[in-house]
């Protein structure tokens, strides 16, 4: 085997001198300071003993979720997995591909693709869907390109309601390829985009290309999207960020002109270990499919007229000229994409539409129970699915550690993300919050005032 012979200082300023930057350095400007390290400062060694108790001690100090009434969503949403989906998905045959890309991958994964798709498009009310995305976030990204290079403008608008952690992985997808995405501020009373601040924005320099928007948004408010849509100008893409679950009690973002939807599918059967793992929803119109990114796998019959699924459309550079790639995606999460069809299946559309009817009649139930709690105020008068905010008159951070030492994992602060709700949380509930954790959950919301935080 040959040995790795590592480059010389003449090559190395050969290859710089080529890109055009002075040094390696150089290349990574774009990494903020406080994310550097100089050296790793990496312990000594262990022998095996050692690093097996090293790791049980680390273990112990996790708390199981189970531990604990859960009210926070924010993007991963507490709901539940039944067994069958972690036992058929686990099956051998579903496992033994690192990632099942290529024209050889079973039929099996292939129907469990177009199956999905299909589920997909009933859920958004689009006409075609990919086989799944990394996450979320990084599908709203893509929706972004998508938008810029079906319209050829390098201006986006985004909500600034959108979940800010989508927000930055927009940012850092379109900073290197000369998109500028604006924010579009929220109104202050309903919660829902401003709708005056987003005329403005349109008439104000270079046509957008797109509008993100969500469905619910971050906040859990429901946009009105048919008057976003009617304020949009017709060759201006609305791009809608859902929740999937939400979709089976509202009204598909599809019947109000959207075109590109996106979201994570977390809530569909993903259980919220350390936030995921997930994948990504991706659904567009037929009129702009070889502009969406990911891969399509379709139904057809072979010579003798027995069905088969096959793969259609793969548009990464890996399969495709690099020039007419829409993405270099390297991993989708078909594994977790897979569970979800599993638990669609499973559930059927009364069980979705029965699970989404409990999180949102709960949601519901708890807004009313907390605006009688002094102190407590919710924040937004639009209408919301499974998620509120409030404002609370004691420190958020310290609201959150006393829950937690009640075993509730409470409402999320807000400050981290909006500076101006600093005095705000964000309650969730799922089908698996029960009436008596709501209201014991509300007894310590009365009871805080009287803590010693």
């Amino acid at each position: 085997m040959a040995q790795y012979v590592p480059h010389t200082d003449d090559e190395i300023a050969k290859m710089l001198e080529e890109i055009g930057v002075k040094d390696i350095e150089e290349l990574y400007q774009d990494v903020p300071d406080h994310l550097r390290c100089e050296k790793l400062d990496l312990p000594e060694g262990l022998d095996e003993l050692s690093l097996k108790r090293h790791f049980f001690n680390l273990a112990r100090k996790n708390h199981p979720l189970e531990e604990y009434m859960v009210f926070r969503g924010a993007g991963v949403y507490n709901h539940y997995v039944p067994e069958v989906v972690k036992q058929l998905s686990m099956r051998s045959g579903f496992l033994t591909a690192y990632t099942p890309y290529q024209a050889e991958v079973s039929q099996g994964t292939l129907q469990v693709m177009f199956e999905f798709q299909t589920m997909v498009c009933e859920l958004t009310g689009m006409d075609v869907a990919n086989s799944s995305m990394y996450d979320g976030a990084s599908a709203v990204a893509e929706a972004v390109l998508m938008a810029s290079r079906l319209t050829d403008r390098y201006r986006a608008l985004a909500a600034s309601s959108i979940h800010p952690e989508y927000l930055q992985v927009v940012q850092t997808y379109t900073s290197g390829v000369g998109i500028n995405v604006e924010m579009v501020a929220y109104d202050k009373e309903s919660g829902r985009v401003d709708i005056r601040t987003l005329r403005e924005k349109i008439d104000t320099g270079e046509k957008p290309s797109c509008l993100v928007v969500g469905y619910p948004n971050f906040f859990g408010v429901i946009e009105d999207l048919m008057l976003v849509r009617e304020v949009l100008p017709k060759d201006v893409m609305m791009v809608v960020v859902v929740n999937p679950l939400a979709l089976a009690l509202l009204e598909p973002p599809g019947s109000f002109g959207a075109d590109i939807v996106v979201g994570d599918g977390q809530p569909l059967g993903i259980p919220p270990r350390l936030g995921g793992p997930s994948f990504g929803i991706f659904a567009t119109r037929e009129r702009y499919v070889r502009q969406m990114p990911g891969r399509i796998a379709g139904m057809t019959q072979d010579l003798e007229g027995k069905r088969g699924f096959v793969m259609v459309l793969q548009t990464r550079e890996q399969h495709i000229r690099r020039h007419r790639a829409t993405s270099n995606i390297c991993s989708n999460h078909t594994q977790a994409a897979l569970m979800a069809t599993i638990y669609m299946s499973l559930m059927g559309k009364s069980g979705l539409r029965e699970v989404a009817r409990q999180c949102y009649a709960k949601a519901h139930y708890l807004a009313e129970k907390v605006d009688r709690v002094e102190g407590i105020n919710r924040r937004f008068s639009g209408p919301f699915f499974n998620e509120f905010v409030a404002s609370v008159d004691v420190n958020p951070a310290h609201l959150d550690e006393y829950l937690k030492a009640h075993k509730i994992l409470g409402p999320l602060p807000l400050s981290r993300y909006y500076p101006e709700l600093v005095d705000s949380v964000l309650f969730c509930t799922t089908e698996l919050n029960t009436v008596d954790e709501i209201t014991f959950l509300v007894g310590r919301l009365e009871a805080v005032r009287n803590a010693d935080l």
